[in-house]
């Protein structure tokens, strides 16, 4: 009779409601720099059109800026932000710090003197499902943070909170170290063992649309693509 495995709990020792660990595994730098030139709208497309975040704004005021890079994961209590400083105190260059707030907005979890730290440190950007604060700070741009709202409220720094755990932030799954990609057009988040079967796919779709996009400038797309399209929907046309 085989004797079950013991593993042991990491969250062994820790308060209730506090964790920290190390990212296992993490994109690397050269599936970061394939991806960043690519759209989240070509690349959401390839994950069948149902992934990424939803509900989220963009507060950097800067439609040309991107981010792209791996994820750095915060779960905190609403209106906490104690583990987002440790978080932004892990981050290496070009993380991304995306962060499970429960959608709440009745007060700020990051603002202008953490965007400070976060230029200093060359992080890639932040996601919050929740509210930041100092907008004009971050309208000044060089930083993408996508946020679920504003409010001028302050947070508490109190805790609890857990770095690099899995999360679920603005819908959207991420655990540490998925590769998050973020443009105009939104944020979603590609999981580990996705990223370089997925790549190939993006770029041959994003190389079809080219093609059509150049029909279309020409003038000479073909008249009967949406007519039949409607035909076989039993459209008399």
């Amino acid at each position: 009779m085989s004797e079950r495995i013991q593993q042991a709990d990491p969250r062994a020792g820790w308060p209730a409601g506090f964790f920290i660990a190390e990212r296992s595994r993490c994109a690397s730098p050269e599936q970061v720099a394939a991806f960043a030139p690519l759209q989240v709208a070509n690349i959401g497309d390839c994950m069948g059109r149902i992934t990424g975040a939803t509900g989220l704004l963009a507060y950097h005021n800067d439609l040309a800026l991107t981010m792209c890079g791996p994820a750095l994961t915060v779960r905190v209590r609403p209106g906490d932000n104690m583990m987002i400083h440790k978080a932004i105190e892990m981050a290496q260059p070009g993380d991304i710090i995306v962060i499970e707030g429960g959608g709440d907005l009745t007060q700020a979890l990051i603002g202008g003197l953490m965007r400070t730290s976060a230029l200093r440190k060359k992080i890639g950007g932040f996601v919050v499902d929740g509210a930041v604060r100092d907008l004009v700070e971050w309208a000044e741009g060089g930083l993408p943070v996508y946020a679920r709202g504003h409010t001028f409220r302050g947070p508490t720094k109190e805790g609890p909170g857990e770095v690099n755990v899995d999360i679920v932030c603005a819908g959207m799954v991420v655990q540490p170290g998925d590769l998050v990609v973020g443009d105009a057009d939104g944020v979603l988040a590609i999981p580990f063992d996705r990223i370089d079967a997925l790549l190939p796919q993006v770029q041959a779709h994003l190389k079809k649309e080219d093609g059509i996009r150049a029909v279309n400038k020409a003038g000479s797309a073909d008249p009967e693509r949406f007519t039949a399209l409607l035909r076989q929907k039993g459209c008399p046309v």
